[in-house]
């Protein structure tokens, strides 16, 4: 199996460099960019200030490399979608359970790319989507074009949209698993898998049952 981007970078870093990542993640996720110093990412890796700026020049570019990390992970699950051969709905599907077990294996930065999307500040959001998660997101949606073209999707549909509904059905997931737990009904929280191929099975078939589906087409 090919190692990913995310793999060799991690095989390249010291002992050092990796407690400074993973101390500086939880600090971001937890508390935010403006609220994190350097000093406190240096206590909590056990480091002084003089090793991280060694090995990172600002704040920024701690942030950023971070960032690029998650998104690097990411983009192998996307590249692997590109690549792989078979039925659009069965690569779909399997796509779906790998980007919803990468949230949860990676939920420190998972939740830091998370309150970067979602936190209302404009500039930031410009910033993770031009310097990180851009480039990823349009491969998704030409993926969704490409099936159009080829057949196996609807033409009317926007490729933009599908590509967001898979992956925020995913990110709902991982964000309310802990409130939807206490949910009797919701049994299926505790099989990330059997969601992820229920929910491309409605995504890509509808609730409609195939009776109702051919009254409608009359």
């Amino acid at each position: 199996m090919r190692a990913t981007q995310a793999e060799n970078s991690s095989l390249r870093q010291s002992a050092g460099e990796r407690a400074i990542l993973e101390a500086a993640a939880w600090l971001f996720s937890e508390i935010g960019f403006d609220g994190v110093s350097m000093r406190s990412v240096a206590e909590a890796a056990g480091v002084s200030k003089a090793n991280i700026y060694h090995h990172f020049e600002s704040k920024e570019a701690l942030y950023l490399a971070i960032l690029h990390a998650s998104a690097a992970e990411l983009s192998a699950l996307v590249e692997n979608l590109e690549e792989s051969s078979g039925r659009f709905d069965a690569n779909i599907s399997e796509f779906s359970s790998a980007h919803l077990q990468h949230l949860m294996d990676n939920e420190t930065t998972s939740r830091l790319m998370l309150r970067e999307a979602f936190s209302g500040d404009e500039e930031r959001s410009r910033m993770l989507v031009e310097r990180v998660v851009g480039g990823t997101f349009e491969r998704m949606v030409s993926i969704f074009r490409a099936g159009q073209e080829a057949g196996e999707l609807r033409s009317d549909l926007d490729p933009a949209l599908c590509a967001t509904l898979l992956m925020g059905a995913d990110v709902f997931f991982f964000q309310a698993r802990g409130a939807l737990k206490h949910i009797p009904q919701a049994g299926f929280v505790r099989r990330p898998g059997r969601f992820s191929e229920q929910m491309i099975d409605v995504m890509l078939n509808g609730m409609l049952s195939k009776k109702q589906r051919k009254g409608g087409a009359q």
